[in-house]
């Protein structure tokens, strides 16, 4: 797979090809953190003709397994229809030095994940955040930054990452029917419920 122009969607799938954080992913580049975190609030945006190059020297020096990986990170983003109707809001909610986490029941299996909601035309993905946030686990909070977006790699659905903060509630599991437990987790022990791969790296950079 060729890359004429990257761009910040591009530049974070590579990113994640690496399985690296920002800052890694900046040594690696030799370009700045705050760079990195761009392209993640930014997807849309084109790095300047220097890091394009730069880009194109790391794309090429990586090996097969990061090329495969990236082949299918980049693939194409849904057309505005399919995007806004495959919409999802997810809450990251800390409260001192723990994160909230539900256990989702899936097809054959349960997964820890954070507080999530589809985003239906007309609503804002950090409203719905919120208000998913106190239906699933009972607990009210506030959106203090927008963290970024993604296509999933597992799932082709666009998601709308929000940190936020708790403000009052107990965790309880209020959706028995889609999760079996909620809880607080100390956000050092957060890869231990969901593995450090499969989360979005500005998570990591937040809970740092």
């Amino acid at each position: 797979m060729e890359v004429v122009t990257w761009t910040g969607r591009t530049a974070c799938a590579l990113q994640q090809a690496l399985r690296m954080t920002n800052e890694q992913f900046a040594e690696h580049l030799d370009v700045g953190v705050r760079t990195v975190a761009s392209w993640h609030s930014a997807p849309d945006k084109i790095p300047k003709n220097d890091t394009q190059q730069l880009l194109d020297t790391a794309y090429e020096r990586a090996p097969a397994s990061v090329i495969r990986r990236f082949a299918a990170l980049s693939r194409p983003t849904p057309s505005a229809a399919q995007a806004q109707a495959f919409r999802v809001a997810v809450a990251v909610v800390t409260r001192g030095a723990d994160v909230l986490l539900v256990c989702r029941r899936g097809d054959d299996a349960l997964t820890w994940q954070f507080p999530a909601g589809t985003v239906k035309p007309g609503r804002k993905a950090e409203v719905v955040a919120v208000e998913e946030t106190r239906a699933e686990t009972g607990v009210r909070c506030a959106v203090r930054q927008r963290l970024g977006e993604r296509v999933h790699p597992r799932t082709g659905v666009l998601v709308d990452y929000f940190l936020a903060e708790h403000l009052m509630g107990e965790a309880e599991n209020r959706d028995p029917d889609e999760n079996s437990d909620v809880a607080w987790v100390p956000r050092a022990d957060l890869t231990r419920f969901i593995p450090e791969q499969q989360i979005y790296p500005p998570i990591l950079e937040a809970l740092a």
